[in-house]
């Protein structure tokens, strides 16, 4: 089985975090299952901090092209499964649409999941800016009754990567932040953005306190799994009727980005 892995992080500038990534998905994933990475295109932010976009309606929905490139590629080129590898889970309706191997998504993905574990989902951030677009996401999951607070952890991107060199001060940080999203209600944790989750794996974090904290995209690789094998014995797809489930004939999506010139710029 092979999984297409897409990050919206140019993996190439992070390398601490792309070997953590690549040394955690592998150990999570069953035997015979290869997992491949892939990040944005080098030069697609001012820096290697994706959040100086992410923040930005407009910005994020732009980027959000690379997700559909990537998707159909990954179709194209005989993968089981895509995994959209970031907690606001960029492109996931347009290209569950797109393309019949399954499509699974780190937020939508980890919310449900927590939500076995507890009943009140915190999530656990390092990127403010993101805020407006999970609590719109969470609403149309329709999972407003499950989750709870959003807690920003006092640390950023820079202090993340850092850590994986000096794990204290982010593990005292996030344990912190998560002590706050408890005393709001909180009981399930889920780390936000691949970063800080690959970083708390890799330390063994798994609870703080009482309270479990998901190995998001762990799991997503797990979901995964479980998705593509369904699908190949079933054919189990996603829903196709109305706006935004019907699907496109290929030719017709082709023929659109080619107007924009989307192929010759995304290679």
């Amino acid at each position: 089985m092979r999984i297409w892995h897409q990050s919206f992080t140019v993996l190439d500038d992070v390398p601490h975090y792309r070997d953590a990534l690549a040394r955690h998905l592998s150990a999570q994933a069953a035997p015979g299952t290869k997992i491949d990475l892939h990040g944005m295109l080098p030069g697609t932010y001012p820096s290697a901090y994706p959040g100086t976009h992410i923040g930005h309606a407009y910005l994020a929905g732009l980027h959000k092209e690379q997700f559909v490139h990537a998707a159909l590629r990954a179709q194209d080129e005989g993968y089981d499964a895509f995994l959209i590898a970031t907690i606001p889970d960029t492109g996931y309706e347009e290209v569950r649409s797109l393309v019949d191997i399954p499509v699974v998504a780190f937020g939508h993905t980890s919310l449900l999941m927590a939500g076995m574990l507890g009943d009140r989902v915190g999530i656990v951030n390092f990127i403010a800016a993101l805020t407006p677009q999970l609590r719109r996401n969470v609403a149309h999951y329709r999972l407003e009754a499950l989750v709870g607070p959003i807690v920003q952890v006092a640390k950023g991107f820079t202090d993340v990567m850092a850590a994986y060199a000096d794990p204290e001060p982010l593990l005292a940080a996030f344990t912190d932040a998560a002590r706050q999203a408890i005393a709001q209600g909180a009981n399930v944790i889920v780390p936000g953005e691949g970063p800080l989750n690959v970083f708390l794996a890799d330390q063994g974090v798994t609870r703080v306190d009482d309270v479990p904290v998901l190995d998001s995209l762990g799991t997503c690789v797990r979901v995964a799994e479980l998705r593509a094998a369904q699908h190949a014995a079933t054919g189990l797809h996603p829903n196709r009727v109305g706006f935004h489930g019907s699907q496109p004939a290929r030719e017709v999506v082709d023929a659109a980005r080619a107007f924009y010139g989307l192929p010759e710029v995304l290679g």
